[in-house]
């Protein structure tokens, strides 16, 4: 999946709801001309950055901002219910559902017109570098204001 544009389609609502549309590209695809099932996984995982984006904390900034290395995902998890075909545009809903001290919860909703065609539910480390062992990761605090940005109206 080639993200095209992506940025300037994506929103936040008050209801925290993050919404991107995602052009299913040819490489998405797999000889039975449907998106091959791990693609959708790569497709949720840039939705999950992008929702970040949204709030108005791209990656990149959070890396430099908090000293993370980024929020892995734990857990991952995820059911197909009507393929997806190339060259079709699809709105993909990711919201987080769940914040622990050091986790979060995040879940996907693909939808083709007003049909959901797949969902995903993944669990995320907010991660940093252990000061024991440096060769390791640790899963440190979400800031508290990173969560408050999630629940405010979008910026938009």
């Amino acid at each position: 999946m080639r993200e095209h544009d992506m940025s300037s389609s994506s929103q936040v609502t008050p209801n925290r709801i993050a919404r991107r549309t995602v052009r299913i590209e040819w490489g998405d695809c797999d000889p039975a001309g449907i998106v091959y099932f791990p693609r959708y996984f790569a497709i949720f995982d840039s939705c999950t950055a992008g929702a970040f984006e949204a709030v108005g904390a791209p990656k990149p900034w959070l890396i430099q901002h908090y000293g993370i290395i980024g929020f892995p995902i734990v857990d991952v998890r995820g059911s197909f219910h009507l393929p997806s075909r190339f060259g079709e545009d699809v709105v993909v809903e990711t919201q987080i559902t769940e914040w622990g001290r050091s986790s979060f919860k995040v879940r996907h909703r693909l939808l083709k017109g007003d049909a959901l065609g797949a969902e995903g539910h993944e669990v995320r480390v907010w991660s940093g570098k252990d000061p024991q062992n440096p060769g390791r990761l640790k899963g440190l605090a979400v800031p508290e204001e990173i969560k408050v940005r999630f629940q405010l109206p979008s910026p938009l």
